[in-house]
């Protein structure tokens, strides 16, 4: 996500932050579009990504599987955009969301990896077009979830949605009856395949329903025995993807812009519907 810039002031709490960021941004008295959060959780997922679990009591706030928090921290003026890789279920259960935020020099980031630490006081709000919340009586639609690198965030909430679909259909018998997943996720090497365990525990409790191909290009150490059923060396291909086609099926990229763009373009070419494709750039 892109980070955005807002006027440098003398926020010294999050209630004056809050305060003046909406007096800034034309707030609407009591539309309380931003929400207070509480750092209660934190572990490296990798070398360079950090997880942030936070507690987000305001009962308004809710997201959908795929959505981007904006992420205001008091005494940094530059707000971060970062994607939410836990499930609504969560929220809805335990008032608190996961974040992985990728070490870069941008002030936000330097700020999780640096300074945050258990109990800081933050702020955010949801945002973004790019979500899976299908509704009871919807068409049951199958997934195809293609990853890149940090991109895998967003994807990751919607597979554990879809997960928590499955659950809910199976010790019900009713709401959303949720199709088959598949994800294909590529990343450098193995240490840089973010959340592997979360993904393969998902893949063996639905093995007729969620499937993964894991994908590294520049792998220099041995593969785990664990890794291996599920790991291709390479990059993803055209091919892969376009043997998932199909009319119920609906395609989430998100990734490196070059990723995005050629997999979005290759899916229109094979006359998938543009309303079938829906994509996430990260930069």
């Amino acid at each position: 996500m892109e980070d955005k810039k807002v006027e440098p002031g003398p926020y010294v709490t999050l209630d004056n932050f809050l305060c003046e960021w909406e007096q800034r941004n034309g707030v609407i008295a009591g539309l309380r579009v931003v929400s207070a959060a509480k750092v209660c959780g934190a572990a490296y997922e990798s070398p360079s990504v950090k997880r942030l679990r936070l507690l987000v009591a305001d009962k308004d706030f809710s997201f959908k599987a795929g959505q981007w928090v904006d992420f205001f921290i008091p005494g940094v003026s530059v707000v971060g955009g970062f994607s939410i890789c836990s499930s609504p279920r969560l929220l809805e259960q335990e008032r608190m969301i996961d974040l992985a935020v990728k070490y870069t020099n941008h002030p936000p980031a330097l700020w999780i990896h640096n300074q945050c630490t258990l109990d800081s006081e933050v702020a955010v709000r949801v945002g973004g077009e790019f979500f899976f919340d299908p509704q009871p009586a919807d068409t049951s639609r199958n997934l195809v979830l293609i990853a890149g690198g940090v991109g895998i965030n967003p994807l990751l909430s919607i597979l554990r949605h879809s997960a928590d679909l499955h659950r809910a259909q199976a010790d019900k018998g009713s709401g959303y009856e949720m199709g088959t997943v598949k994800l294909f996720y590529s990343a450098k090497n193995t240490s840089e395949l973010l959340f592997k365990k979360n993904i393969l525990d998902l893949v063996n409790e639905f093995p007729e329903k969620i499937a993964c191909s894991l994908h590294v290009t520049k792998q220099t150490t041995q593969i785990s025995a664990e890794l291996k059923p599920y790991i291709t060396e390479g990059r993803i291909t055209e091919k892969e993807i376009r043997d998932h086609i199909s009319k119920e099926t609906l395609f989430y990229i998100c990734g490196p812009p070059p990723m995005t763009d050629f997999f979005s373009k290759q899916l229109e070419n094979s006359h998938v519907p543009k309303e079938h494709i829906c994509f996430e750039k990260w930069w």
